[in-house]
């Protein structure tokens, strides 16, 4: 495989995603756009690429899983499931409305693809424990991966799930902490000041991975080393920007939950196709 095109296929992807990420959030004109924005190229990594999933058979026993603990990046999840053909794009047009498929946070009972419902923060990871743990009892080569926000890292629960992985020997868990730097109420150093999530993990026994979570190359190779490890629990601890790609939010302290106007989402999704169109040329190069 030459690695240099790779890395291009998989920008676009996830240009791909943001582009139809922002169109969904543009019918409803409120939503998580902070939190969804950051983890998009993670997102296009995942299911560009590392992981197993069968679109028309989500259930299917052997496939790798997603645990979403910040259940409210689910915009992107729902964004890149419908890409990858587990529902119609046009459903996409039930985000956060009454009766539909897609609510605002994941919920594995109404959307195809989505493996663990999730929202309430803090609560993911132990569940993406049992999951490791279910699969590895039954024979399964499965991975389970885990997205978590450094603001829900807050959570008591989230230290229990990291002791517990690492007791159990869980090579088939890997957690990505999307280290952004704020939460729901500001900053986290503000919030709960936690210093250095990578020292923190790394004493509870985990192996510890840190990249630029927006840079593809890095974030591949990180996601390939943690892979390869299977003698016990991997952390990708991937330092991202809330609202990445959207330029009404990306910058701004406010931006976990945004109400906007029509003009800035025309203005946000005009400069998000530009680097999409730039992103398709260079691969033609």
């Amino acid at each position: 495989m030459n690695k240099s095109i790779r890395y291009k296929e998989l920008r676009v992807f996830a240009e791909e995603i943001r582009v139809k990420t922002l169109r969904t959030f543009g019918h409803i004109g409120f939503g998580h756009i902070g939190g969804a924005m950051s983890i998009v190229e993670a997102v296009a990594l995942l299911y560009g690429e590392f992981m197993r999933y069968d679109p028309k058979n989500p259930r299917w026993a052997e496939r790798d899983k997603l645990v979403t603990s910040k259940g409210h990046a689910g915009p992107t999840i729902y964004a890149t499931l419908a890409i990858k053909g587990f529902f119609p794009e046009s459903m996409l047009r039930e985000l956060n409305q009454g009766g539909g498929h897609l609510p605002s946070h994941t919920d594995r009972n109404k959307t195809p693809g989505i493996d663990m419902t999730t929202g309430s923060l803090g609560q993911g990871l132990s569940a993406a424990c049992g999951i490791a743990l279910g699969d590895r009892m039954d024979g399964r080569d499965s991975t389970t991966w885990c997205f978590l926000g450094d603001g829900e890292l807050d959570e008591g629960q989230n230290w229990e799930a990291f002791l517990f992985a690492n007791q159990m020997k869980l090579g088939n868990l890997i957690a990505i902490v999307d280290q952004n730097g704020q939460q729901l109420d500001g900053y986290t150093a503000d919030v709960m000041d936690l210093g250095s999530v990578e020292q923190k993990i790394a004493a509870f026994g985990w192996k510890v991975l840190s990249c630029d979570g927006h840079d593809i190359p890095a974030l591949y190779q990180a996601m390939a080393e943690a892979k390869e490890y299977t003698e016990g629990p991997v952390a990708i601890v991937m330092h991202t920007k809330k609202g990445h790609g959207c330029s009404f939010a990306e910058g701004i302290l406010s931006n976990h939950h945004i109400n906007f106007k029509p003009e800035q989402m025309e203005d946000a999704l005009q400069k998000a196709n530009a680097v999409l169109e730039d992103a398709r040329l260079a691969l033609r190069k």
